[in-house]
């Protein structure tokens, strides 16, 4: 089952701020729905479920600090994200900014 697409009150479900669209991110990527181990780990429908509604900025932050890998095994969750120190620290920056800022993320992934 998909998740819904949020409505426009809905804020990111990590910096809390309002933005003109937020991203659905899977919280285990798609790049491993289809890998035994993740199948076994999380089954099918969970690994279609676990998404958190982002905005733009939030979601490339992601991308751009943690690999694929390091997502699935580690990072599968909303606390787990905000406990990254990296993630943490650009979510309380990022929280401040109004909504429609443009931020630039640079590739960083280990």
């Amino acid at each position: 089952m998909a998740a819904a697409a949020p409505s426009e009150a809905t804020p990111c479900a990590l910096c809390g701020r309002h933005g003109p669209a937020l991203t659905k991110h899977h919280l285990i990527p798609r790049a491993v729905h289809d890998r035994k181990w993740a199948r076994r780990r999380f089954g099918r429908a969970e690994l279609q479920a676990r998404v958190l509604w982002l905005c733009q900025p939030c979601h490339r932050h992601i991308h751009a600090t943690l690999s694929e890998k390091q997502l699935a095994h580690h990072y599968h969750t909303r606390e787990a994200l905000l406990a990254h120190p990296e993630i943490a620290r650009f979510v309380r920056w990022i929280a401040a900014k109004p909504a429609g800022l443009a931020v630039r993320s640079r590739d960083r992934k280990p």
